[in-house]
């Protein structure tokens, strides 16, 4: 589709997601590969925000003006991380070399993050062996915050990091996630905030070759909740699996954009991303954007989102999309869904004994916990699980 637009400058037109036609001419076209949007780390290389971009569309802007374009705070704040042997944690300077080699901002709440965190917090992971790292952030209060996080894997390293969020925030972060060669990280970021929260997260991960990541994005609490991981497989045989789960209650908005850039050769994706709503005005937003270059030849990738709908008056946005620029692919696909209970699995469990009520909560159990399962820590499995039980009943009540 083509879209006429007064003439302006170059820098103009592609901030605001238009790009001029080669041949020079006054008229522009959408930027409709997802390698084409505009990136920077200053916040004043960004247009006002009006809520019609493609990054802001779906997302109630009006309330987010603080993080968007705001006067921000980005000194160290307060967390707790229990020492475990092979990974470190320190602040580091806005000089840090590690800063910016995982990707860079591709809307102004991101870019105002980047330009107002003072030091960044570095966690760095060593070893071999197999370690379960926390770092718990409970103190960020209400004020407008920025933050910045790199997240280093040395090559050959492994671990588990859990990332976990709550209390009141008023918070716009990124995090970047540094993924040596051959290293095997899993990284679960956990948004269990008070009801009153607004949180926007930007994820880069640069992944080695033949690293693997494994990305859980769990996202349970917060009025206004925006995660977006953005993985790039640079290198042969680098992996990634994203994975989510989400439960959003009545006027809640939890969003996620996942990004999956294939540039290299037989590199895997697999995306996964399970959500559940109720109650009036719960609103879930989830895009997948995945691409895979001409230099991704053997790429095997595969995404998809489902949610479950619990109750009138919510509604869930799912948009998959796939580029392909090679035919020489070991597979890729997409898939999308939306819905109501199973009828048939409620009169299964009903006929058996089971009330209705029992029987819709084991049904939404099941259809959650299948990705809960995966992170591989039994303590926070255990917690989530009993969130979603709470939540369940909440509604029910």
């Amino acid at each position: 589709m083509t879209t006429t637009a007064p003439a302006a400058s170059s820098t103009e037109s592609e901030q605001h997601g238009f790009r001029a036609h080669s041949d020079g001419g006054s008229a522009f076209i959408p930027v409709q590969t997802r390698s084409e949007r505009f990136a920077s780390v200053n916040v004043g290389d960004f247009p006002a925000v009006t809520g019609r971009e493609p990054a802001w569309k779906y997302t109630p802007v009006s309330e987010l003006s603080a993080l968007i374009d705001g006067e921000l705070d980005g000194s160290e704040y307060p967390f707790d991380a229990p020492a475990v042997a092979g990974v470190s944690v320190e602040w580091v300077g806005r000089d840090d070399a590690r800063i910016g080699t995982a990707g860079t901002p591709e809307n102004k709440a991101a870019a105002n993050a980047w330009s107002g965190f003072e030091k960044a917090l570095a966690i760095t992971v060593t070893g071999e062996d197999a370690k379960t790292f926390r770092l718990i952030r409970s103190e960020l209060g209400g004020n407008a915050r920025a933050a910045h996080t790199i997240i280093e894997a040395k090559p050959h390293s492994r671990a588990l990091l859990i990332l976990d969020n709550t209390g009141a925030a008023n918070l716009t972060e990124n995090i970047e996630l540094i993924i040596g060669d051959g290293a095997e990280l899993t990284v679960v970021s956990v948004q269990q905030w008070d009801n009153t929260a607004h949180h926007l997260a930007e994820h880069f991960a640069e992944i080695g070759r033949d690293a693997k990541l494994k990305h859980f994005a769990v996202t349970l609490g917060g009025k206004i909740v925006r995660v977006n991981p953005s993985s790039h497989l640079g290198a042969q045989g680098a992996d990634i699996e994203a994975l989510g789960v989400y439960f959003a209650d009545a006027h809640q908005h939890l969003e996620q954009h996942v990004y999956v850039d294939h540039d290299a050769p037989h590199t895997r994706s697999r995306v996964t991303y399970k959500g559940a709503l109720q109650g009036e005005g719960a609103h879930t937003v989830w895009i997948g954007d995945v691409l895979i270059r001409q230099s991704g030849n053997g790429t095997d990738s595969y995404e998809e989102n489902r949610n479950l709908v619990l109750s009138e008056g919510t509604r869930a946005d799912s948009v998959p999309n796939l580029e392909i620029e090679t035919g020489d692919i070991a597979g890729a696909g997409h898939a999308s869904a939306t819905g109501r209970f199973d009828d048939e699995q409620l009169f299964y469990l009903m006929a058996r004994g089971i009330n209705e009520v029992d029987a819709r909560r084991l049904v939404v159990h099941g259809f959650l916990i299948e990705i809960v399962q995966r992170i591989g820590d039994s303590e926070l499995e255990a917690r989530i699980e009993q969130v979603i039980e709470d939540e369940l009943a909440a509604g029910a009540a």
